[in-house]
């Protein structure tokens, strides 16, 4: 959504809705610098500083852009029962946070995390105090959650298996990260099956029965010496159950982001090939990596367009 918080998303729906609002967008640099001063969508009404007001070509804009992200947050709001004014400063990664939380909120109990380990896991690019600096976010979290705290101390058992089911699935894809279940919409009208079972998170493939096994099988992940060894280990315990699994290779000029930057721990070993397994990997995945290796960066799953790389399969 383009780095728009709920409180904008609520104001440029006033303007569709109303075609003028009093809720201050305008602070929001998307909203500044493209909609207003770019494309000239909206603007201040004459005489008035408080009061913005949409032009003609505005209403298509918004259908286009925003009106679905704007419907299915608001009944996850409905549904949840979660305070919906425009004074929640909910980033869009809040609402994928939160949203995720919801509808997956009976298997996470079960094996509930403490605070900061949930954080990190629920907000892969954010520290561990993510939560407990955002009281509001807390605060929605555990009441989803139906809680009134998490817990002191790590359950022995917290790995999860969550499906994001698909009426009519093609494929599967396995996901290390939590990142393309929190906005399934899209996967599911391309048929496809999101299983997050990533990071260290592989024991719960070893009960997984055959008869869910019978789609092909992919695995997405992050390109870096965590994602790629830990794929190696899912491959071989897929290989055990007679399931071939198959590595979602970035395409070409997928965006690649330097080992060092922040919040990022996983870096490559000083070994050949980065202590990989060659064997796991075709001839162009080992030349990629060998890139990646050589000019020590690495590819986030999010940068990797899933969808287009299924398609052209």
């Amino acid at each position: 959504m383009k780095g728009i918080e709920w409180r904008h998303l609520r104001g440029l729906h006033e303007l569709y809705l109303a075609g003028q609002t009093r809720l201050k967008i305008h602070t929001n640099s998307f909203v500044k610098q493209i909609v207003m001063k770019q494309l000239r969508l909206v603007k201040f009404k004459v005489g008035s500083r408080d009061i913005l007001v949409a032009m003609s070509n505005y209403r298509e804009f918004y259908e286009t852009e925003f009106l679905s992200y704007y419907n299915y947050y608001n009944n996850f709001f409905k549904e949840s029962g979660l305070e919906n004014n425009a004074r929640k400063a909910f980033t869009e990664e809040d609402l994928k946070g939160l949203v995720f939380v919801y509808y997956n909120r009976d298997e996470l109990k079960i094996k509930l995390t403490t605070e900061t380990r949930f954080s990190a896991q629920i907000f892969k690019n954010q520290n561990s105090k993510y939560l407990s600096n955002k009281p509001s976010l807390r605060n929605a979290m555990l009441t989803i959650l139906g809680i009134d705290s998490f817990p002191d101390k790590e359950p022995k058992n917290n790995q999860w298996r969550i499906v994001v089911d698909c009426p009519n699935p093609a494929v599967v894809v396995l996901c290390e990260n939590l990142d393309c279940l929190k906005v399934p919409l899209e996967y599911k009208d391309n048929n496809i099956e999101l299983w997050y079972v990533g990071g260290n998170n592989t024991a719960p493939l070893l009960d997984i029965s055959q008869n869910k096994l019978q789609l092909p099988m992919f695995y997405l992940c992050d390109w870096d010496y965590a994602g790629l060894s830990i794929y190696s280990r899912v491959k071989k315990i897929m290989e055990e159950k007679g399931v071939i699994l198959t590595l979602i290779t970035p395409s070409h000029g997928t965006k690649t982001l330097p080992v060092g930057v922040k919040h990022h721990k996983s870096k490559w070993k000083v070994k050949p090939f980065s202590g990989l397994q060659k064997k796991d990997f075709d001839s162009e995945q080992i030349d990629y990596i060998e890139h990646l290796i050589n000019n020590n960066i690495w590819v986030e799953e999010q940068n990797i367009d899933l969808i287009e790389i299924l398609k052209g399969r």
